[in-house]
């Protein structure tokens, strides 16, 4: 299908807008304040975690990336790091260096990939009306910021599900020791416990299902790595990054399951690579009830590619099994969103679904935009029909 007909056949969207731009984060009041002698500013809000409140309202879980205004000076590329309660800042020779990249710079002559971020990401709650379009209040007081050595360059890209009376959110916890999988839980989801790292090295996109099946706590994985072994000539499925599952009795342990789960397709420029969006929810689409998954695609392009949002119905007793999917995108970038922000643009052709509520007719989507800022989308249930 050419990009003509995907325009021609999309569903309209009654409400699609940007919520929180860099432009609505107060820094004065996070968690960095007067911790560093530089100047940061907002390099993204963004891939926002989202959940219904006990009030009604909806919470969005905001990764703020706060970078250096000027990271290179005195001949190196400063970086922000936790450090047993502070902030401070590490130097890195500009002559070790690749900065092409905007969110992250490689190091050379380490044997195998090496990456400091040039940013350091922390969670802000931010209460918005029920159907997600308007700002209710922020809740810096009650923001998720490192706290061990384990998060030291920061807690990115939360994902918020409620499983029978209690919240649960994962996070992706970021340092040299690991990058790994953290989970917090919650009984209002706005005071948060942190629970520990429940999934090791380079898992990310942890999305736990908003419900038990057979008794056990689902969820989706998506391990990373440098290797993958070739499918057979002639399969529908190329190697690389795929979204897995695993299970588990109490939502710290987790299995991995046996059954393979989303793959990438053979033949789909479109779906190169893909990961996790949005926490699996039970519902009924196109006639049928399963667990209605949002996930992410990535065509390649130029440094970062172009990620655009899909979606797929899985069974609800057999979670592994796609009952329902379709190969068109969903979600696209919407270049139109960011213009009245775009002499803050770093990156365009990116959107990243982290959040979904369902509503009478529609679901309400919480996406990161350009990993700018965070945009609410009102997806028709029209919207999902099988190809």
């Amino acid at each position: 299908m050419t990009e003509a007909d995907r325009n021609l056949h999309r569903t309209p969207f009654a409400e699609d807008r940007l919520v929180i731009t860099p432009n609505d984060i107060d820094l004065s009041r996070g968690p960095l304040a007067g911790h560093i002698d530089c100047e940061t500013y907002v390099l993204g809000a963004f891939n926002p975690g989202m959940t219904r409140l006990p009030n009604g309202n909806l919470l969005l879980m905001v990764r703020v990336a706060e970078a250096l205004r000027k990271p290179v000076f005195d001949d190196a590329v400063h970086a922000i790091r936790w450090d047993e309660g502070r902030y401070v800042l590490d130097a890195w020779p500009l002559g070790l260096c690749d900065t092409s990249d905007p969110r992250k710079f490689m190091l050379h002559g380490q044997g195998w990939p090496i990456m400091a971020l040039t940013s350091l990401s922390w969670l802000l709650p931010v209460e918005v009306s029920a159907d997600g379009l308007d700002l209710v209040r922020y809740h810096y007081d009650k923001a998720i910021a490192p706290q061990g050595s384990w998060q030291c360059y920061g807690i990115e890209d939360a994902r918020i599900s409620k499983v029978g009376d209690r919240w649960l959110m994962t996070t992706c916890s970021v340092s040299p020791e690991r990058h790994s999988t953290t989970l917090y839980s919650s009984r209002n989801a706005l005071d948060w416990k942190f629970e520990g790292i429940v999934l090791d090295h380079q898992n990310k996109d942890m999305l736990i299902f908003e419900g038990k099946v057979s008794g056990k706590y689902w969820a989706q994985t998506r391990p990373l790595g440098q290797l993958f072994f070739a499918y057979p000539p002639g399969s529908p499925y190329h190697a690389g990054p795929s979204i897995n599952l695993a299970t588990s009795p109490d939502a710290l342990h987790w299995m991995p399951c046996l059954e393979p789960h989303i793959r990438p397709h053979s033949g789909t420029a479109s779906t190169a690579r893909i990961g996790g969006g949005t926490p699996p929810i039970l519902t009924t689409v196109a006639g049928t009830r399963g667990w209605l998954s949002l996930w992410h695609g990535v065509e390649p392009k130029q440094l970062v590619g172009i990620y655009r949002t899909y979606w797929s119905l899985l069974d609800p007793d057999e979670p592994w099994k796609v009952i329902a999917t379709n190969h068109s995108p969903l979600i696209e970038p919407n270049a139109g969103l960011t213009e009245p922000i775009k002499d803050q643009m770093y990156l365009d052709d990116v959107v990243f679904s982290t959040g979904i509520v369902e509503a009478e007719d529609h679901f309400i989507v919480a996406s990161g935009e350009a990993d700018l800022a965070c945009r609410v989308t009102h997806v028709p249930k029209s919207a999902f029909a099988p190809s």
